[in-house]
């Protein structure tokens, strides 16, 4: 099994080339370490570190206009594998494309996230264009 914690270059770069106009929602689904692993090898657990890097990382984060429009507790995996669990979910939204580029750059935010990777598992961080809500499936409103 293959966990995912940090982009590769080259989906950062597709990510990057995606350059449309308007705000980007990123659906975060993250699974932490029973114990953090940070270089130094300093003792935490996987949920403390991710507290710390959420800390750290938060004055860059609404600096550059970011903010969470979702947030929710996982409770069962109804459709998908069973093993499939998340400590942390939410959506974070984004003004631009060059507003995350510019975080994920920003020292502040690199010294942070190295509690990310420590706390890290496996994680799924899934890009979206926000569209509007309506009340049916399938991108279509019905009316009642």
């Amino acid at each position: 099994m293959t966990d995912y914690v940090d982009p590769t270059k080259e989906r950062f770069a597709q990510f990057r080339a995606n350059d449309r106009e308007g705000p980007v929602h990123m659906l975060n689904l993250v699974r932490f370490r029973d114990q953090a692993q940070y270089p130094d090898g300093r003792l935490a657990t996987g949920s403390e570190a991710y507290a710390n890097y959420g800390r750290e990382s938060f004055p860059v984060f609404s600096r550059l206009g970011g903010r969470i429009i979702w947030r929710g507790h996982f409770e069962l995996m109804l459709i998908g594998p069973q093993d499939a669990t998340w400590d942390e979910c939410f959506i974070a939204e984004y003004p631009s494309v060059a507003s995350f580029v510019e975080m994920v750059r920003d020292p502040v935010y690199r010294d942070a996230v190295i509690h990310r990777q420590a706390a890290v598992s496996d994680s799924r961080l899934i890009r979206m264009a926000p569209l509007s809500s309506g009340t049916g499936f399938g991108g279509s409103s019905h009316e009642a």
